[in-house]
């Protein structure tokens, strides 16, 4: 799940509108997964000037069954944690905190884990033809605390100017239906 290629395996997952407000001074719950491979800042900007590992690990694992030759099940799950030194947080924070006009009760910590599990069945009617349906839930167990006021486009559009956000763990559930055809 974690990982340094191309596409960023950083995460900003916000919660649902319409329902009940997380606080009375919310708009919304926010959850924050940020991945580094190092955080650097520089001895002028108030850093030490080195570069600061970022430590993760992560298990995964898999089933497959097949129910006969046209048709299988497969479960999968992953957990992965993201831990940074207490300078690279301090160094992270610097950077992310002004201007978000955050709540008195603010805890900025990047540390985070994130857990996966799923199953999909698949249904094979004809050589290079298969049918699939899968179900997956992701769970962000992130460590900021408290409210900052964001701005709509940083990262949720449609939000008031300045609409404060609670953070708060979050969960995402969705639901994959796929036709392959190979040729």
């Amino acid at each position: 799940m974690i990982s340094t290629s191309g596409a960023s395996p950083s995460f900003a997952i916000f919660g649902a509108q319409g329902g009940a407000r997380p606080t009375a001074v919310a708009y919304d719950t926010v959850g924050f997964g940020s991945t580094t491979d190092a955080v650097f800042l520089p001895a002028f900007a108030g850093g030490d000037g080195a570069l600061h590992l970022t430590e993760a690990y992560g298990i995964r694992g898999a089933f497959n069954h097949n129910w006969d030759p046209y048709w299988s099940t497969s479960v999968f799950c992953s957990y992965s944690a993201v831990r940074y030194d207490g300078t690279a947080k301090a160094n992270m924070c610097a950077v992310y905190t002004p201007g978000k006009a955050v709540s008195a009760d603010f805890v900025c910590n990047p540390d985070f884990n994130i857990s996966m599990l799923g199953a999909v069945t698949r249904w094979t009617p004809v050589k290079n033809l298969t049918f699939s349906v899968e179900g997956l839930w992701t769970h962000l167990d992130q460590k900021f605390a408290g409210t900052a006021a964001l701005t709509p486009a940083a990262p949720k559009p449609g939000a008031a100017q300045g609409a404060r956000y609670q953070f708060a763990d979050q969960d995402v559930f969705s639901l994959n239906v796929r036709a392959q055809r190979n040729f």
